[in-house]
């Protein structure tokens, strides 16, 4: 199996970089966790409404913490966690579908500038795709692929085992269930000036 860990070389991260922004998507290089969270809250005006969508890279740096609980912004989060799913499930697609600011990660990026995001539900495919003002991904540099192939191949081998285990263990679900790449996101180009944004973060981050 390849590893999927590691940090792709500086060469391969300046292609990448500089594909993303041909393609029509805002790209930036940070060194670290921290750079990237700053980086991240610098991009969102104070009094903004903010969906983080379910990310381990977004927990691991304290983003998802700041956007929700620091009381600076309009937390998409907050406020679906205060309707009831048997009776607002109408008005909860609808807010989780078109925020302001999406912030999430993806789980492959091509040195041609694709984004692939994978989901079982699609639930945040809407927001990224179209519906959202503005979204900013965060993504670790192991996550870079030679192309979509390879993508693919690293969500199927790499991702989807990673994600189960969190989902299992976050839900409460049994131990023989298992996650599946229901939908895939093929991000390959962004026609709206300055609505897509990559902070790529010279070290690997979430899975």
């Amino acid at each position: 199996m390849k590893d999927w860990k590691t940090p792709a070389a500086k060469e391969v991260i300046e292609r990448t970089l500089k594909s993303l922004k041909a393609n029509g998507i805002q790209a930036v290089l940070v060194a670290n966790a921290g750079e990237a969270r700053q980086q991240v809250l610098s991009m969102l005006p104070a009094g903004a409404e903010v969906f983080n969508e379910t990310s381990i890279t977004l927990e691991t740096i304290g983003l998802a913490r700041e956007i929700n609980e620091a009381g600076r912004y309009d937390s998409v989060r907050n406020r679906l966690n205060g309707l009831d799913p048997k009776t607002q499930e109408r008005e909860m697609r609808r807010l989780g579908a078109s925020p302001d600011f999406a912030v999430g990660s993806v789980h492959a990026v091509t040195e041609g500038g694709t984004l692939l995001i994978a989901s079982n539900t699609g639930s945040q495919l809407p927001a990224y795709a179209y519906a959202a003002g503005k979204v900013i991904w965060v993504v670790g540099a192991q996550k870079i692929v030679k192309d979509v192939d390879e993508g693919l191949r690293r969500i199927r081998e790499y991702v989807l085992g990673l994600e189960s285990a969190r989902a299992r263990k976050a839900y409460g679900l049994p131990d023989d269930w298992n996650s599946f790449y229901s939908k895939i996101l093929l991000f390959n180009r962004e026609v709206n000036p300055n609505r897509a944004h990559v902070v790529l973060v010279n070290e690997a981050l979430g899975f």
